[in-house]
């Protein structure tokens, strides 16, 4: 996309809004770029990627979803609330099963009977901010602009795994490699979060998700990973007849730059070394800070943790994670 245009907001690793207004001249109107962009990712990494172009971020979202899995989908102005009105409303920024279930309730399906319910009874179900903000997309309404630098709202990582057993053996590696790569990414950048997220999924491909959010905001790896650990451990209680997984991923939310941590005194509470704040949390901390140094003088495959499976960081080449973690 920067090839086309240095107006480029880049989400995730695989996902971008680009404004290429000024640029047609050069490359022609927006959708015959967005064919070269298609050909480029086919001819160049042989992969097949989905692009929406529309006047608006949301309706260039949406129209991205429809075009998938390997689509172009290009929606005109004259003809953008025809589109838009017919589509489901859990295409929408914003609506996902708990806001689609209530939507439902009240019988708005579709982004259109969104549109024509009234803005008091939106408020009035969802929230006002909530409310507010749909009524305004759902009549296309989105005044937003590309942001070329963009700051990262968390940090994640995930590992495929195949079809393999649903118990400690697999996962508890798995996630104290996920959880090493996450803490250490957090720590350079000198932030921390409060919300811990992870994933499963299952052998039939069906995902489940848990998280839970932290009184105060961590970075250290074990914490990370035995947080990440239970949830994952609850995921499978509740499945008992699921026993294979096939990827597991952790991410840290609530981010925040590394403020003075309040220290706690020594209660004896059972919680201790995951507080940050108290002399077994510090400590920790203080163990990645080392691992941290030698590891930028010496590399990643220098020093690590006994129970991280430190083979497995050579399935993606660091040059490559580097840049897909570079926003954070």
């Amino acid at each position: 996309m920067g090839d086309f245009t240095p107006l480029v907001e880049r989400i995730s690793v695989d996902e971008a809004f680009t404004d290429v207004a000024g640029t047609e001249h050069l490359f022609g109107p927006p959708a015959d770029i967005a064919k070269a962009i298609r050909r480029r990712v086919r001819g160049e990494l042989g992969l097949a990627i989905s692009v929406g172009v529309a006047r608006t971020k949301h309706l260039a979202k949406i129209a991205s979803q429809v075009a998938k899995p390997d689509g172009l989908v290009v929606v005109h102005p004259e003809t953008e609330l025809d589109f838009l009105h017919n589509l489901p409303v859990e295409l929408m920024w914003g609506v996902g099963p708990v806001t689609r279930a209530r939507l439902a309730d009240i019988g708005v399906l579709t982004i259109g009977q969104l549109a024509e319910t009234p803005g008091r009874r939106l408020e009035w179900l969802l929230g006002p901010a909530l409310g507010d903000k749909l009524a305004a997309l759902a009549w296309n309404r989105d005044p937003r602009e590309i942001k070329t630098q963009r700051r990262a709202r968390s940090a994640g990582a995930q590992s495929a795994l195949g079809k393999r057993p649903a118990d400690e053996r697999v996962f508890r590696p798995a996630l104290r490699h996920l959880a090493d790569r996450i803490g250490s990414r957090l720590r350079a950048k000198s932030r921390s979060g409060r919300t811990v997220t992870v994933r499963v999924r299952f052998a039939d491909l069906r995902s489940v998700t848990r998280s839970v959010t932290l009184p105060a905001p961590i970075s250290a790896t074990p914490i990370l990973a035995e947080i990440a650990e239970d949830l994952v451990r609850g995921v499978l209680a509740a499945h008992p007849d699921d026993k294979t997984i096939s990827l597991l991923a952790i991410s840290v939310s609530n981010l925040e730059k590394h403020s003075v941590v309040q220290l706690e005194l020594p209660l004896g509470l059972d919680d201790e070394e995951r507080r940050p704040g108290t002399r077994k949390g510090t400590a920790r901390w203080v163990a990645d800070s080392a691992v941290d140094t030698i590891r930028d003088r010496l590399g990643w495959e220098a020093v690590g943790y006994g129970s991280v499976a430190l083979g497995m960081s050579r399935s993606v080449p660091d040059e490559f994670r580097q840049l897909a973690e570079k926003d954070l």
